[in-house]
């Protein structure tokens, strides 16, 4: 069941980037919540410009997605589409998202590794954190990462 759920979200994400993209948004998170009974599609966005998200942004996310999810049909019977601005559950994914929070605390789940320490710095894909005065370095892309603490301005 868990490969299915894994399957079809990647599915939904894949669509949820072709019809964001050329809107100008990024797609940072698709999650299928609760599956069984009433199911909700929650997506995370940010901007590629790197602004913050309005409320429009939101507005025009949820039309297009919801309009090429009823085109579609991927998901069986009643669920619930919402949009989110990434805010203090923001995942950082890609190099440029680590870049603009040097030396935030993030949470860090990777195999062999589970911390929360500041990004000390990025060059490439690869990402350095300070981990209790040690450098640990992982490559973007290839573990799980989230803000710790919320930037006190939008970075």
């Amino acid at each position: 069941m868990t490969t299915r759920i894994t399957t079809q979200t990647d599915s939904l994400s894949a669509l949820a980037e072709r019809v964001l993209t050329p809107l100008g948004l990024e797609v940072l998170e698709v999650q299928l919540q609760n599956p069984g009974r009433h199911p909700t599609l929650l997506v995370r966005i940010d901007r590629l410009d790197e602004q913050p998200v309005s409320v429009e942004d939101l507005q025009n996310a949820s039309r297009a997605v919801g309009a090429e999810l009823d085109a579609v049909d991927p998901i069986a019977g009643e669920y619930n589409l919402e949009f989110e601005s990434p805010g203090s559950k923001r995942p950082l994914i890609r190099a440029r998202h680590f870049e603009r929070m040097l030396g935030l605390q993030t949470r860090v789940r990777a195999p062999g590794h589970a911390f929360t320490a500041p990004i000390k710095s990025v060059d490439g894909d690869q990402v350095t954190f300070d981990v209790l005065g040690e450098d640990v370095t992982l490559t973007a892309g290839q573990f799980q990462a989230n803000l710790a603490e919320f930037p006190p301005e939008h970075r």
